[in-house]
C-alpha cells in the first residue's frame, strides 16, 4: 500500500476540531435518527400504504440492509479520496433519497428508496470515526469520541419521538421530508469547518463486496420472512446458504494477500474484536427495542403516535446528561467496567419493560424503564467507540471505523428481521393472526378483547433484545485486563 505525502492537517490537529466534530456529528445524527424514525409510524404506513406489518419493517430493514453491506469498502472510500469529499457525496446522496422517500406512494417504492438512503448512510457514516481519529490528539479522543457516541445514543432514541410529533401533525412523509433543511445545512458546515485530510491508495476488493453482500441479503430474507412462510425448506435453505456465503467471505478474507475488505489482523486485539462484537448487541438490541413498545402504546394503549413516542423521553434525555461524565470517565477508567455498567442498566431495564407490557400497566413505570436505559446507553455508545479507535494505526483510521460500523449496521440488520420474525411468531402463538394487517393499523380500533393476548406477545417479543444486552455484558467483560486504556496509552503509529 502507498501512502501520498500527509498534509498539514493530516500531521496536526485542525485549528477547529470541535466545529469539524459538530458539523460530523450532525450528518451522523441524521442518518442515525432515520434508523428508528420509521418505528412509530408503523401504524400509519401499514393504513395509508395498504401494507402488512412485515412489509413495513421492510422499510427499515432494507435501508439498515444497504447501510451494511458496502461500509467496509466505503470506509476505504474514505481514505482513498478523502473523508471529507465521500462524505460530502453521501451527505447528498442521503439527502436527495429522503426526498424521494417522502414523495412515494407504494410500499415497494417507500423501500427501493429507503435503499438509497441506505447507500448515502454508509458513504457517510464511516468517515465521522475516521476523521475524529486523524484530526484530535491521543488527550482529547475520548471527549470527542464521548461526543460522538452521545450523538449515536441519542440519535437512536430521538427517532420514534420525532418521528411522533411528525407523524401526528404533518403526516408520515415529513418523517423523510426533514432531512431535507438539516442535509442541506450540515453540507454547509461540513464544507467549511471539516478538513481536508491526506489520501491512501488502496486496492478494492469488490468479490469481497458481492460475498458479503449476497450472504446478508439471503440471510436476513430469511429470518425475516421465516415466520410469514411457516419456515419451509426454502427458508433454512435460504439462511443456510446466507451463512455459507459469509464463511466464504472469511476464509477469502484470510487468502486475500493484497488488500482484504474485512483486515482480519485488526482482530489480534482483543479490545477492538470486543468492542466490535459488543457494539453489534448493542444496535441490534437498539433497532429491535422500539417496535413492540411503538405498537403496543398505539395498538393496546391508544396513544397517538407523538403520546407513543414521548414514552421514549427519558431515555434521550437521561443519555445527553450523562455524556459529559462518561467522556471524562473514558479516559480514566477501564472500558471493561464503564460499558459492564451500561450492559447490565440496559438488560434490566429492558428485562423489566418485558415484565411490564400489561394492558393497565402504569405509564411512569414504563418512564422509569425507559430512564435506566438511558443511564446504560450514555455508558455503551462512547466508551466502545473509543476502546475500538484508540489502539489502530492512523493509516488504518477509515478500515478500522469501517469494519467496527459494518459490525454494528450487520447487528441492527440481524436484530431488525429477527424482531420481526419473532413479533410474527409471538402474534400467532397468542392468536392474533390477522392483526398486522392494513385494515386495524393506525385506527386506535383493535378489539378490547385482543389487548391482554397482544401486550403479551409484545412483552415476549422485547426479551429479544433483553437477551442481545445480557450477551453484551458477557463480551464487555473480556476486555484486556491488563491495558488501562487511558489518555497516556499512544495508539500504535503514532
Amino acid at each position: 500500500m502507498t501512502r501520498t505525502e500527509p498534509s498539514p492537517a493530516d500531521t496536526a490537529p485542525t485549528t477547529r476540531p470541535w466545529a469539524a466534530l459538530a458539523a460530523l456529528c450532525l450528518g451522523f445524527f441524521m442518518i442515525l435518527v432515520d434508523t428508528t424514525i420509521v418505528t412509530v409510524a408503523t401504524p400509519d404506513l401499514m393504513r395509508d400504504l395498504e401494507a402488512e406489518q412485515n412489509s413495513v419493517l421492510w422499510v427499515t430493514s432494507a435501508y439498515l440492509l444497504a447501510y451494511a453491506v458496502p461500509v467496509l469498502i466505503t470506509g476505504r472510500l474514505g481514505d482513498r479520496f478523502g473523508p471529507k469529499r465521500v462524505y460530502l457525496v453521501g451527505l447528498t446522496v442521503f439527502t436527495l433519497a429522503s426526498l424521494w422517500c417522502g414523495l412515494t406512494d407504494s410500499i415497494a417504492g417507500l423501500v427501493a428508496a429507503r435503499v438509497a438512503q441506505g447507500l448515502g448512510a454508509a458513504l457517510l457514516n464511516p468517515q465521522t470515526m475516521a476523521v475524529i481519529t486523524r484530526i484530535f490528539p491521543s488527550a482529547q479522543r475520548g471527549r470527542a469520541m464521548a461526543m460522538w457516541g452521545a450523538t449515536a445514543s441519542v440519535a437512536t432514541l430521538v427517532g420514534p419521538i420525532l418521528g411522533g410529533v411528525l407523524v401526528d401533525s404533518l403526516g408520515w412523509e415529513w418523517i423523510f421530508f426533514i432531512n431535507l433543511p438539516v442535509g442541506v445545512l450540515g453540507f454547509v458546515l461540513a464544507w467549511r469547518w471539516v478538513p481536508s485530510l491526506a489520501t491512501h491508495q488502496h486496492s478494492f476488493d469488490w468479490l469481497g463486496v458481492a460475498l458479503s453482500g449476497a450472504g446478508m441479503l439471503a440471510l436476513v430474507f430469511g429470518i425475516q420472512n421465516g415466520e410469514q412462510r411457516g419456515w419451509d425448506l426454502l427458508t433454512w435453505l435460504t439462511i443456510a446458504g446466507g451463512l455459507v456465503l459469509l464463511g466464504v467471505f472469511v476464509a477469502w478474507q484470510a487468502r486475500n494477500r493484497r488488500e482484504p475488505l474485512l483486515p482480519l489482523p485488526l482482530f489480534r486485539d482483543r479490545n477492538f474484536s470486543v468492542s466490535c462484537f459488543a457494539i453489534a448487541c448493542m444496535g441490534s438490541a437498539a433497532v429491535a427495542m422500539g417496535f413492540p413498545l411503538m405498537l403496543y402504546a398505539q395498538l393496546v394503549r391508544d396513544f397517538s403516535a407523538t403520546e407513543a413516542a414521548m414514552l421514549t423521553v427519558p431515555t434521550a434525555v437521561v443519555s445527553l446528561v450523562l455524556a459529559p461524565l462518561v467522556g471524562q470517565l473514558s479516559d480514566r477508567m477501564h472500558p471493561r467496567w464503564l460499558t459492564a455498567f451500561g450492559f447490565g442498566c440496559c438488560a434490566v431495564a429492558l428485562g423489566a419493560l418485558a415484565a411490564l407490557l400489561r394492558t393497565d400497566t402504569p405509564v411512569w413505570l414504563i418512564l422509569a424503564t425507559q430512564a435506566l436505559l438511558g443511564v446504560g446507553s450514555a455508558f455503551v455508545w462512547a466508551v466502545l467507540a473509543t476502546t475500538a479507535t484508540r489502539n489502530l494505526p492512523l493509516h488504518q483510521a477509515g478500515a478500522g471505523s469501517g469494519v467496527y460500523n459494518a459490525i454494528r449496521m450487520v447487528g441492527t440488520v440481524i436484530g431488525s428481521a429477527a424482531i420481526a420474525a419473532l413479533m410474527d411468531s409471538r402474534l400467532i402463538a397468542q392468536g392474533i393472526e390477522h392483526q398486522g394487517t392494513p385494515e386495524t393499523a393506525g385506527t386506535g380500533t383493535m378489539p378490547a378483547v385482543l389487548h391482554d393476548a397482544f401486550s403479551t406477545a409484545m412483552a415476549q417479543s422485547t426479551l429479544l433484545p433483553a437477551g442481545l444486552l445480557a450477551l453484551g455484558l458477557v463480551l464487555v467483560l473480556l476486555f484486556e485486563p491488563s491495558k488501562h486504556l487511558s489518555a497516556r496509552h499512544t495508539p500504535v503509529g503514532e
